[in-house]
């Protein structure tokens, strides 16, 4: 029998799947990394450690199957995360500053004259999410890097790059338009780097990796790294597109939701670009010719809401808790989280929200603290899909396909379904960016048709809304209360006022 890989470069950990023919997941293997927080709002990698927990879990894997069984390796990672490194020595200039570091904000800020045309170009709004000032911040704050990037000694990469120009010996520097797309220098429409935006953030354009096809050759794995055995890499996407694709996202009408560390809802919208509004117009994928793009909506805290309770308050001993605790309550009891511990993104789009949780007494337990964060996350995913329906012109989407590991929270599932009044779908694989990179490259290395690789996909279980509907738009209606008390906190906290501000 023969393999197709997945690769998923994860925000927390890596992980290397092996699939079958007929879909199924025979060998995994997965390594966490730590996080590094070097101040308030801060968040780095350690782009070497990220290298050595990749490569650790594909030889596992390897060890498992055996090399010369493997047909291709497709990437999928965390995509807006950036690593400079030496093009002579291959070693990183400074940490990997990762998508949820918010300390560019104040830059962004001195930009927004330009956010309109940034949005009309890229899709994106101007945010210290992308890359773009991620780039520039270490070009300007690490002594000696921008002389040597206008030298032509710097390279510039997001993790699917920095991994891909290792595991292929330095000889592929190259991306893809998913990832490309989420740089804040990418025109969905030339679909080329920006001259305009990289002059804007004053990066050197000889920084930025080659673009290539989401699906095609992506060059070969080194043989230190494969256990002695060559073999294509024919694949590269974001996660979130990862997950998209695995999901059938290029079917009409297929709207999903990953719950990860943040929320990152798709809907795809074909070869159109439409009004984005709150929401970020981006590439799905190139294949062989032809472009799909998609509207997203990206949440920056879910999962990571549930991390926080455990280990930075200690209120949770594990994150299979939260079921069993938030279902041991009849209600929420007025217990409402905003989880705006990095700003909030779509559709808020605030840098300057934190975090509050609101309607606490002394009755108040870990118990509500748990359920409060579950909510959150199925409040936050219906604030993303109205904007959806508005800009789509839906009425009503039909089910939305979840993912991810939160979505093996059966309670999350239950009331996410009763808060959109939708029915839910639970895939038996929930980890799909794995998945989605393994199909990406299986169906360009003829080990899949697409038809093939849809008839592999199971669903594990369907979450139907069964409650009180008046209910849920009650509790749905706090919540956005609760929200609206959340923005502009940071600013607060400077002495400035948070409602003027948002009014400038």
């Amino acid at each position: 029998m023969s393999f197709v890989l997945g690769m998923d470069l994860g925000t927390t950990g890596n992980r290397v799947a092996a699939f079958a023919p007929d879909g199924r997941k025979t060998y995994s293997a997965y390594y966490e990394f730590p996080q590094i927080f070097p101040q308030p709002g801060w968040v780095e990698h350690d782009p070497n450690q990220i290298l050595e927990t990749a490569v650790r879990a594909l030889r596992d894997v390897l060890k498992q199957i055996g090399p010369a069984r493997v047909s291709a390796l497709g990437i999928t990672n965390q995509r807006e995360t950036t690593v400079l490194w030496s093009r002579k020595t291959g070693k990183p200039v400074y940490n990997a500053i990762v998508w949820q570091c918010r300390r560019t904000a104040a830059e962004c800020s001195r930009l927004r004259d330009h956010a309109a045309e940034i949005k009309a170009k890229t899709g994106l709004p101007l945010d210290p999410y992308f890359s773009a000032t991620k780039i520039q911040w270490i070009l300007d704050h690490v002594e000696g890097v921008r002389e040597k990037a206008l030298s032509g000694e710097i390279l510039f990469g997001t993790i699917d790059t920095w991994i891909l120009w290792n595991l292929t010996g330095g000889r592929v520097h190259a991306t893809e338009p998913s990832n490309a797309s989420r740089t804040l220098c990418f025109n969905l429409k030339t679909l080329d780097y920006d001259p305009q935006l990289m002059d804007l953030f004053h990066i050197p354009r000889g920084m930025m990796p080659e673009l290539r096809e989401s699906g095609g050759d992506f060059g070969i794995v080194d043989p230190k790294y494969s256990e002695g055995h060559s073999f294509p890499i024919r694949g590269v996407l974001g996660d979130q597109q990862a997950s998209f694709f695995a999901q059938g996202g290029w079917q009409k009408g297929v709207v999903k939701n990953t719950y990860g560390t943040g929320l990152f809802l798709m809907a795809g919208t074909g070869s159109q670009i439409p009004e984005s509004g709150p929401l970020i117009n981006t590439v799905a994928w190139k294949m062989r010719g032809h472009v799909d793009y998609a509207l997203e909506g990206s949440v920056f805290i879910g999962g990571a809401a549930i991390q926080w309770l455990r280990d930075g308050l200690g209120i949770l001993r594990s994150a299979q808790d939260t079921e069993e605790l938030a279902g041991a309550l009849k209600d929420n009891e007025g217990v409402y989280f905003v989880p705006a511990l990095a700003g909030l993104g779509a559709p808020y789009w605030d840098p300057e929200a934190r975090g509050l949780i609101i309607g606490i007494t002394r009755g108040t337990h870990a118990g509500h603290f748990a359920r409060a964060a579950l909510e959150a996350m199925a409040y936050q995913t219906r604030a993303v899909m109205d904007e959806m329906k508005k800009l789509t012109g839906t009425g009503k989407f039909q089910a939305l396909r979840v993912d991810g590991g939160a979505s093996r929270n059966n309670f999350l599932m239950q009331f996410q379904s009763e808060i959109l009044g939708i029915p839910v779908e639970r895939p038996e694989e929930t980890e799909t960016t794995v998945l989605g990179a393994a199909a990406l490259a299986g169906m360009e290395s003829d080990f899949w048709t697409q038809e093939q690789f849809l008839a592999s996909r199971k669903i594990d279980r369907v979450f139907k809304p069964c409650g009180d509907s008046e209910k849920s738009e009650s509790y749905y209606a706090a919540w956005l209360s609760a929200a609206e008390k959340s923005l502009g906190w940071a600013a607060a906290g400077s002495g400035i006022n948070p409602q003027k501000k948002r009014e400038d």
